[in-house]
């Protein structure tokens, strides 16, 4: 039995990516990729969460080789929140946080998430889309949340790991992709660049 970790670069800040390759059993080295997460005009949600786990993952890469480390792949992603066309990030405050979660009260939104893999030159990106119906929200219900202080740093205010899994009735597609890395296409990615699981 081979208990060897696997060394993967992390271009991303988020616990709950972390806490998911780490079960997959990988040694994570974070590398820090500041990247404009601003839409551009006549950008869909596709495109966008492309684009910035793309972004995300050149500048990891030129962090890493500025440091001169060792060369092994370094996965970036990005999660974004779209209902009817409109793509929700993460609140700005607790009004646009409700705001959010008001829109998604009683219906279904999809859930995006990008992941890129890059090794030199090379980058190969996935897309998960899953489906995310609520229950209907009260105010009350939604003002509770938001005392709990868990929607701030989450693309539509709410994470699905947490407190506001009371709030889904149905999901359709990748569970792990909506908390923030699907592992299906995740291990397919891998698996491109000669790393299978598990």
């Amino acid at each position: 039995m081979n208990s060897r970790k696997i060394r993967l670069y992390l271009a991303s800040g988020s616990p709950r990516r972390r806490e998911i390759l780490e079960q997959l059993g990988f040694q994570l080295e974070r590398v820090h990729a500041d990247v404009d997460e601003t839409v551009q005009p006549g950008e869909d949600a596709v495109g966008y969460t492309q684009r910035l786990a793309a972004e995300k993952a050149a500048a990891g890469w030129s962090v890493a080789m500025a440091l001169e480390l060792p060369s092994r792949p370094l996965l970036s992603a990005d999660t974004t929140v779209v209902l009817d066309g409109e793509i929700f990030g993460k609140p700005t405050d607790a009004d646009d946080a409700f705001r959010m979660l008001r829109a998604f009260s009683g219906r279904t939104h999809q859930v995006l998430t990008s992941v890129a893999i890059r090794e030199g030159e090379r980058t190969e990106i996935a897309t998960s889309c899953t489906d995310v119906t609520f229950k209907p929200l009260s105010d009350a219900e939604i003002e509770r949340y938001l005392d709990t202080g868990e929607p701030f740093d989450k693309a539509g205010a709410y994470g699905i790991q947490g407190k506001a899994s009371v709030f889904v009735q149905h999901i359709s597609g990748s569970f792990t992709g909506v908390v923030g890395l699907p592992v299906f296409e995740t291990a397919q990615l891998l698996a491109a660049f000669d790393i299978t699981l598990p």
